[in-house]
């Protein structure tokens, strides 16, 4: 049975459209992604629907780790949803889904990550959500 569904939502002082760049452009992805002590190590894919990113991390407690977003849809500069999964027989498939809110200049940002396993996992998948958030306003 898998987890309740976890909802964070963030308000970036910075317009939708660049907010929705930095989300998916891999170069500045790259800069803000992955929960502190875990940066990016090499950022790579398609941004398309179909289309997938591998993200290889550093593991706060050492070793890499590889994540892999697979796109679903994309609705350019309003909403993302990919598929979500470590790689490596790492855990089980999940799902993203990525709102950008117009609030004149600024944007909040909502995710929505549905199908993690149980509630350990969840609590990790919060943790790190919550900490990627807090890295991408830090930039705005």
């Amino acid at each position: 049975m898998s987890a309740e569904p976890l909802r964070v939502e963030r308000v970036i002082h910075a317009p939708r459209e660049d907010v929705f760049e930095a989300w998916t452009d891999p170069a500045r992805l790259r800069t803000w992604w992955g929960p502190p002590g875990a940066p990016v190590l090499a950022l790579d894919g398609e941004l398309r629907p179909g289309g997938a990113y591998r993200i290889a991390m550093v593991e706060p407690a050492g070793g890499e780790r590889v994540l892999e977003w697979t796109f679903r849809e994309i609705d350019r500069p309003r909403r993302l949803v990919y598929g979500w999964r470590w790689l490596g027989g790492r855990g089980d498939d999940s799902l993203v889904v990525v709102e950008f809110d117009d609030l004149g200049g600024r944007t909040r940002v909502t995710v929505e990550h549905t199908g993690l396993p149980d509630e350990r996992s969840r609590e990790v998948h919060e943790r790190g959500w919550i900490g990627c958030l807090d890295n991408l306003a830090g930039q705005k």
